[in-house]
C-alpha cells in the first residue's frame, strides 16, 4: 500500500494579510481603553497648552494655530506607541508559533498590525483636527497644502509604527515594549512643537533643531499655516524613509531570530 502525501501549498500573501489585518483591527475595536486614550490625551493637551499656557506664552490669541500641528504629531506618536505594546504581546503569547504550523506567512501578522494602527492613527488624527478648528484653529492652507500635510502627517505615522513595531518585536514583553515606547514620546517636547526653537538654550537647542520631529512639525505648520518651510519639507521626508526603512529591517531581523528563523 503506499501512502499518498498531499503537499500543502502556502497561503498568498494578499490573503495572509488581509486575514490578519482584519485581525488587528478588531483587536484594536476591543481595545475601547487604548482607543480613547490616544483620542482624548492630546485633545486634553491641546485645550491645557490653548486655556491654560497660550495666554502666557502668545497674549495675541493666536497660539492654538502655533500648537495645533505638535499636537498632531503627538497624537500620531502616541497612538503609533501602542503597536509596540501589540507586537510584544504577540510575539510573548505563543501566537506566532501557533501561526507557523498554517500555511501562511507568520511576518504579516507585524504587517497587519502596522497598517491597522496607521488607519486608526489617521482616524484618531482627524478627530483631534475637528477638536483643534472648534477650539479657533484657522489654518489658511489651501487643498493642494491640506493633501500635503495629510500626506507627510501619513508617512510620519507610517514610518514611527515601523519603529514602534521593531521594539515590539526586540523586546521580551509587552511591559517592556511600552516602556521603551514611551521614552520616544518625550521627543515632541524636545522640538518646535510647542515653542520656538530660539527661546532655548543653545546646547538644547541643538538638539531640538536636528532631530527628525522639528522638520515635520514645520513642514505641516507651513502647509497649514503659511509659515516659512524653508528645506523642512526634504528633511522631514528625508528622516521618515530613513526611520522606515531602518525599522523594517530592524524589526524583520528582530522577529526571524525569535521566530527562530534564520
Amino acid at each position: 500500500m503506499t501512502t499518498r502525501q498531499t503537499a500543502i501549498k502556502p497561503v498568498s500573501l494578499l490573503t495572509t494579510n488581509t486575514i490578519l489585518l482584519g485581525r488587528s483591527i478588531r483587536l484594536s475595536i476591543r481595545n475601547i481603553e487604548a482607543l480613547m486614550t490616544s483620542i482624548m490625551l492630546p485633545i486634553m493637551l491641546m485645550l491645557l497648552f490653548t486655556y491654560v499656557f497660550g495666554g502666557a506664552l502668545d497674549p495675541t490669541g493666536n497660539y492654538v494655530d502655533y500648537v495645533v500641528p505638535g499636537i498632531i504629531l503627538l497624537c500620531a506618536g502616541f497612538g503609533s506607541s501602542s503597536t509596540a505594546v501589540s507586537v510584544a504581546d504577540d510575539m510573548s503569547n505563543g501566537i506566532i508559533d501557533r501561526f507557523r504550523t498554517m500555511p501562511l506567512r507568520s511576518l504579516s501578522v507585524i504587517t497587519g498590525h502596522v497598517v491597522a494602527n496607521v488607519i486608526r492613527n489617521l482616524c484618531t488624527t482627524g478627530i483631534v483636527i475637528g477638536v483643534a478648528l472648534l477650539v479657533g484653529f484657522r489654518p489658511s492652507g489651501s487643498f493642494l497644502e491640506w493633501l500635503g500635510a495629510i500626506g507627510i502627517i501619513t508617512l510620519f505615522i507610517v514610518s514611527f509604527t515601523w519603529l514602534f513595531a521593531a521594539i515590539g518585536s526586540a523586546t521580551r514583553n509587552p511591559a517592556a515594549a511600552s516602556g521603551y515606547g514611551f521614552i520616544l514620546l518625550f521627543l515632541p517636547y524636545l522640538s518646535s512643537a510647542f515653542v520656538p526653537t530660539h527661546t532655548m538654550p543653545a546646547w538644547l537647542r541643538g538638539v531640538a533643531d536636528n532631530q527628525p520631529i522639528t522638520p515635520v512639525i514645520e513642514t505641516i505648520r507651513g502647509l497649514l499655516t503659511g509659515t516659512p518651510i524653508h528645506n523642512s519639507a526634504w528633511l522631514s521626508i528625508a528622516w521618515c524613509a530613513v526611520i522606515a526603512l531602518a525599522s523594517i529591517v530592524w524589526c524583520m531581523y528582530s522577529f526571524n531570530r525569535k521566530a527562530g528563523r534564520r
